[in-house]
């Protein structure tokens, strides 16, 4: 659950009915930067970037739930996340996005360098579509976090841009 532009209040309204459909489909509700809304919304876990609470602070908030961290495109940042024992690490921006600006750009590269030390899940962000999606798998993504292609899609509505992921 990714929301900048609302208040802590507001998340918690959208929030509530974005877990009930999570629970209903049975994935995993992330929430992005902010470990106190995950916590109030008992969500799943939370993701936090480079800029957001440190993970010892944010596992004191929301304990044994999911933390996940961006690397952008570093072994550097993976290795201090892997020390602080995150549960998975993002790597990203891999392709151009026009969902935030990105200052990064990520090469596959990465996850055969990280798969060396860890075995905590990777994730790919930025960019990613039903056109290039399959290569960031086939080159150990083990997640994918797809927003733009779902949501801003001019072409697809949003169940028929995620068919077309399967």
């Amino acid at each position: 659950m990714r929301f900048k532009k609302y208040s802590f209040e507001q998340k918690i309204l959208i929030g509530k009915k974005i877990k009930t459909i999570c629970k209903n489909k049975k994935v995993k509700l992330i929430v992005n930067d902010d470990p106190w809304l995950a916590k109030e919304l008992n969500a799943d876990g939370c993701h936090l970037g480079q800029k957001d609470m440190s993970i010892k602070k944010a596992r004191s908030v929301i304990k044994k739930k999911i933390i996940g961290v961006t690397c952008h495109n570093s072994l550097k940042l993976a290795k201090s996340a892997i020390k602080s024992n995150a549960d998975y690490l993002a790597f990203g921006a891999f392709f151009p996005t026009k969902t935030k600006k990105t200052k990064f750009q990520a090469s596959k590269k990465i996850f055969n360098k990280v798969n060396k030390l860890t075995n905590i899940p990777l994730v790919a962000i930025g960019g990613i579509n039903s056109n290039n999606y399959k290569n960031l798998l086939l080159n150990k993504a083990n997640f994918l976090a797809i927003s733009g292609y779902i949501w801003n899609n001019k072409k697809y509505k949003p169940e028929k841009a995620i068919k077309l992921l399967k």
